[in-house]
């Protein structure tokens, strides 16, 4: 029964059904309420579930499609691949789970485009790249994981606008646009990489004038 669920439990058990329905309705009460009587919860405790209203909705939507990602993609499946492999994998599954409601993306980011919801639309953004990155078995701790994220982020964004408007066959343009974005990432990363390699070798200055400050007995 729905009164034995929580509410996160509710949250995500309505999210796929309101991503449905948000294509004619919009993310609003009555998208909810149409996914909370087919799934037979209860309206009342759908509402409190979304108290916050659409932001809500599409936060539990798009954890559902991150859920939906790692799922498609097994870590067995992951570890047999090279680190672009499984960027670019990560990253079309999540659009084939969204490709089914591209209506319901594009409203979802309209809303989430409006001044009092950029904020809570980047934190939701950093959270799947955030996603993508940790399944493809990055474990930087340093700069490294924010510029990581920072420009996958960009990446899928980039290519989220071309994929809602792509209707090429299997979405041939926009696996095309995300191959050459995921090409840029690359050779960042090569570079970044040999960059640091050369500058650990170099004398540091700073060691260098506190050793005069300081010498060594």
């Amino acid at each position: 029964m729905s009164e034995d669920l929580t509410l996160d439990e509710i949250r995500a058990a309505l999210a796929p059904g309101i991503a449905d329905n948000a294509a004619f309705d919009g993310w609003s009460d009555a998208a909810r309420d149409m996914a909370a009587d087919a799934a037979g919860i209860d309206r009342d405790l759908a509402r409190l579930a979304f108290a916050d209203g659409a932001v809500a909705m599409i936060d539990a939507w798009f954890a559902h499609v991150d859920d939906a990602m790692a799922a498609a993609l097994p870590p067995e499946a992951l570890a047999a691949m090279k680190i672009r492999a499984r960027i670019t994998a990560l990253v079309e599954a999540r659009l084939a789970a969204v490709a089914p409601n591209r209506e319901s993306l594009r409203r979802a980011l309209a809303i989430l485009a409006l001044p009092q919801n950029v904020a809570r639309g980047a934190r939701l953004g950093w959270r799947s790249a955030d996603t993508m990155w940790r399944l493809a078995g990055d474990t930087a701790t340093d700069y490294n994981h924010y510029t990581k994220r920072a420009m996958l982020l960009a990446v899928y964004g980039a290519t989220v606008t071309v994929f809602l408007d792509d209707e090429s066959e299997d979405h041939a343009d926009t696996r095309a646009f995300l191959s050459r974005r995921i090409d840029g990432i690359m050779r960042f990363e090569k570079a970044k990489a040999g960059f640091v390699k050369r500058y650990e070798h170099r004398p540091s200055l700073s060691r260098f004038v506190g050793r005069l400050r300081y010498p060594v007995v």
